[in-house]
């Protein structure tokens, strides 16, 4: 949720944030309307129930030819805290509605527009001479590390499995990742997959993409789309000590995704798929910390995509594309030989106070006072950098290269057709 203060100091900037997201900026006086109602509300049975304390004692030193008139007095009042606490409930209700509503404010030097907009702020490496290139799929069924088939016939369409030296290429990659964000001073969490209801609401995710989200309706729980959203329930409730600086957390689990209203979009191969694996960074720490953290995020994701040495870009974000919790969001995309572009391979979200706020993490200021903090997560490796190793270090007799980084994990330099390990 966006912080009240903003919203009543300055409406002007909130309708800006959400023009940029292309979102309703009506939606910032609907807010405004319900906060003043629920003041007004909070307030006049603050006032009743104060009025019903002050008569209860009335009565209790009256005079017995007094107590009649008092006590019908008082069961006047009793009815009138009742209807004032029932309006009360209604207008909290309202609020909570319409202050969930409302995405994150947008960091300025955003670009705005839609998916199309971003801006390209760096590129890293040269996309190969590959002369007719082979796609990953093409790649892995020949080198046996991808088996879409099978996948299938267990699961349905957009499952899959990984074998052999598939299964050791990914494993290889995220024990890089985890090893990357040890380094960084990160605490390495293998976390659930499945969440409460509250977890999944308080990190932006039923809001605009509920349909993408897998929902166990007997036990009224979620499947995670992503590790963030477990990390951001880890301290829900609580008071976090960062006077030694910001939590950094590395979330290690499988994924899963409706992939709603993407048919006919990537169905080939594991680039969108229904369920993956990833290792994913998260960072709690003051407001003030967080673009600098934002930054240090995009310095491991750069250092991953080193190991893997693929030609890549770095992308900000436009307003349109970001999620609902995001204040400014980074992409990492990589060459994608056979599809002549770059695609996602990595994304990094500063969420300023949104899921914070929601989840009632805070920390204690200089003064010792409670104080919202902040939140960020950024991916470190996903199933998908499959797709970008194997594409970019396919060789002419149909064998891919192993990046050195990864060679002790799979346990050989070259992937060979007919050599399954």
């Amino acid at each position: 949720m966006i912080d009240l203060k903003v919203l009543r100091d300055d409406p002007d900037l909130v309708r800006a944030s959400q023009q940029a997201r292309g979102e309703d900026p009506g939606l910032v006086d609907v807010l405004i309307e319900a906060d003043t109602v629920r003041r007004k509300a909070v307030s006049a049975a603050d006032n009743l129930r104060a009025e019903q304390k002050a008569a209860s004692k009335l009565i209790g030193k009256a005079a017995p030819d007094q107590r009649p008139a008092l006590l019908a007095a008082a069961k006047e009042l009793a009815e009138q805290v009742r209807v004032a606490e029932a309006a009360q409930a209604r207008a909290e209700k309202s609020y909570s509605a319409a202050h969930m509503a409302i995405s994150n404010i947008v960091i300025a030097g955003v670009p705005a527009g839609g998916v199309d907009d971003f801006v390209v702020l760096d590129t890293v490496g040269e996309p190969p001479t590959i002369e007719d290139p082979s796609d990953h799929l093409e790649l892995g069924e020949s080198l046996g590390l991808i088996d879409m088939e099978r996948g299938a016939k267990v699961a349905g369409s957009r499952f899959y499995f990984l074998t052999g030296a598939g299964a050791l290429l990914q494993l290889g990659l995220f024990q890089l990742a985890v090893r990357v964000a040890l380094d960084n001073g990160c605490t390495l969490v293998i976390p659930p997959v499945l969440v409460r209801p509250e977890v999944m609401a308080g990190t932006g995710f039923l809001g605009a993409h509920a349909e993408e989200v897998y929902r166990v309706e007997g036990d009224d729980m979620y499947l995670v789309g992503t590790s963030e959203v477990p990390l951001a329930g880890l301290h829900a409730n609580e008071i976090l000590d960062l006077s030694s600086g910001p939590l950094r957390y590395a979330g290690w689990s499988s994924c899963f995704r409706r992939e709603a209203g993407s048919y006919g979009k990537d169905t080939r191969g594991i680039i969108r798929v229904h369920q993956f694996d990833k290792v994913e960074g998260f960072v709690y720490c003051r407001p003030e910390e967080a673009e600098a953290e934002h930054q240090r995020l995009l310095t491991w994701q750069r250092e991953m995509l080193a190991h893997i040495e693929v030609p890549y870009r770095v992308i900000d974000v436009a307003a349109g594309d970001l999620g609902s919790s995001a204040a400014r969001k980074f992409d990492c995309e990589a060459w994608v030989p056979t599809q002549g572009t770059y695609r996602e391979l990595t994304s990094t979200s500063n969420c300023t106070t949104f899921q914070a706020r929601r989840l009632a993490v805070r920390y204690r200021d200089d003064n010792g006072k409670p104080q919202t903090a902040a939140t960020l997560n950024g991916t470190l490796a996903t199933t998908r950098w499959l797709v970008a190793i194997l594409e970019n270090h396919q060789q002419p007799d149909g064998s891919v290269r192993v990046p050195k980084a990864l060679v002790p994990y799979v346990g050989a330099d070259v992937l060979e057709p007919g050599r399954k390990r």
